[in-house]
């Protein structure tokens, strides 16, 4: 099952210290390659990412290294992974060395892209904008740009092997890739790489596999979405409807919803309340024929012009805007409806457990040596590349079904995240990783409530916090509670102990 909410941009494509192991054979720049190198710019960034085991500091400082493609109107095109909890953003001239800051115009975690300004508007004055390839197909040539610590210019070339829809870092829909082979060699300037067909801007580097050196690409289309949505007064980011479909190979499935006449769409398996399809009319069961008059396969794929059969969710995603209206042909236990779906943007904080929260310091509440937070797939994440195996799997599910579980709920899920020693919890030093439900007798969907339900103990002067999962109940005594709670401070280095916005 798929799900399509297009909306989003997070993975570590090559790490400031990662080797690759094959060295790669670089082309020589020819002259027009030469006159373009001053499309690029070195981007230096100094950041903190937060803690989410210890939501009231931050982690160590990191140090990334990038080039930014130089766009018309004074901006610099970057990852969004490059600036995600930024301090500091240094752009660096590569031909002279010289520096200025930069700040953060508009980033689109989902999509991966940012963009950059410098602080002295005359700052890129001279350097030759890049324009947008678009145009790019499988079995093009797209050249790799990397600098030299010289600031010479090596350009790796690559062959264009697939051009399909994969998930993009924050994982939240699908959006439009190149996949491209290429023997590319780790630079210090590796964390952004601009990827250029007949000198011009055809992708930025998503994630690169040494092994296999395979090359994903956020290509010309999103790139150029992002640029005309950052026109705009308001960014809004990129499009969704609400559903998840479901191929209709199966002859059996396609009689069990009544499909008459030429096989083909896809078969609605959930809408999500409060949302475009829903809004529309779309319902469980209903095969999507066609969008926005683009016919639509067993397989959910379309025919387009440029790269043939793919994915019918690039139409959304690539071709079209929130505000926009498309229809959807659809059948309905076999007779055949249009349905107008104006398209959104759903924001992360809209989810129950919203799938990305950057550049946000994180929510929490101690109490007592307990430390309550709310769940959120950013903090899956620190359990590493393979928190869906590895973090807990109570809260795995809970995250991955949020939208069957809570259908249509504006609320949070509450957690006991970890539990630290100390004279209130003993006895409760072993638990962690409980899902919170009543607290006082009042239920719990978000910190806040929790916040105020902790001021209103019950008889005998106890907070008593209901579980999910064992122990069921939690009992702490108020007043010991606020006695302890300096030396708690004291204890762990917490300045505060609680942020609740």
């Amino acid at each position: 099952m798929r799900s399509l909410f297009i909306s989003v941009v997070f993975a570590l494509v090559v790490t400031a210290g990662a080797a690759v192991k094959k060295e790669a054979a670089s082309t020589p720049p020819n002259k027009d390659v030469k006159q373009k190198a001053l499309s690029l710019v070195r981007v230096n960034v100094t950041g903190q990412p937060y803690d989410y085991f210890r939501p009231w500091q931050k982690k160590a400082p990191v140090s990334k290294r990038a080039l930014g493609a130089v766009l018309s109107k004074g901006r610099v095109l970057v990852t969004a992974d490059l600036v995600t909890n930024q301090n500091y953003v240094e752009l660096e001239r590569a031909e002279s060395g010289e520096k200025t800051a930069a700040n953060v115009e508009v980033i689109d975690y989902e999509a991966n892209l940012a963009l950059l300004q410098p602080s002295e508007k005359n700052f890129l004055d001279g350097i030759a904008p890049l324009d947008i390839a678009g145009d790019t197909v499988v079995g093009d040539r797209l050249a790799a740009w990397q600098l030299e610590p010289t600031g010479a210019l090596v350009a790796t070339e690559g062959l264009v092997t697939t051009i399909q829809m994969t998930k993009y870092p924050v994982d939240v829909g699908q959006f439009l890739t190149y996949r491209i082979s290429i023997p590319m060699q780790y630079r210090e300037n590796s964390y952004t790489i601009p990827l250029v067909k007949n000198n011009k801007l055809a992708g930025l580097l998503l994630r690169y596999d040494p092994r296999s050196q395979l090359i994903d690409a956020i290509p010309a289309p999103i790139i150029t979405h992002f640029l005309k949505e950052a026109e705009g007064e308001h960014y809004q980011g990129f499009p969704g409807v609400g559903f998840s479909f479901f191929p209709t190979r199966d002859p059996q499935l396609r009689k069990y919803a009544g499909q008459t006449g030429k096989p083909g769409g896809v078969y609605i398996t959930n809408v999500e309340p409060n949302l475009p399809a829903m809004k529309a009319g779309m319902q469980v069961g209903d095969i999507v024929l066609s969008v926005g008059n683009h016919e639509i396969d067993q397989n959910g794929n379309y025919v387009d012009p440029l790269y043939g059969k793919i994915d019918f969710t690039n139409l959304i995603s690539a071709h079209s805007y929130a505000g926009d209206v498309l229809p959807f042909q659809i059948q309905r236990e076999g007779k055949p409806m249009e349905l107008k779906v104006t398209l959104e943007h759903r924001d992360a904080k809209d989810y129950v457990s919203p799938p990305y929260a950057l550049d946000e310091a994180p929510k929490y509440l101690v109490l007592g040596g307990l430390i309550f937070q709310e769940l959120s797939r950013q903090y899956l994440k620190e359990w590493g590349p393979n928190w869906q195996r590895e973090a807990p799997p109570r809260f795995v599910y809970l995250d991955r079904f949020q939208s069957e579980l809570f259908p249509g709920e504006h609320r949070r899920i509450v957690i006991l995240s970890q539990v630290l020693p100390a004279n209130n919890t003993i006895g409760y030093d072993e638990f962690s990783y409980l899902t919170v439900l009543k607290v006082n007798g009042q239920e719990i969907k978000s910190l806040n409530d929790l916040a105020a339900a902790v001021k209103q103990p019950i008889e005998g002067g106890f907070i008593k916090i209901e579980t999910e999962e064992d122990p069921k109940q939690i009992e702490l005594d108020a007043k010991s509670i606020d006695a302890e709670a300096p030396n708690l401070q004291e204890s762990y280095g917490i300045p505060s102990l609680q942020r609740l916005e």
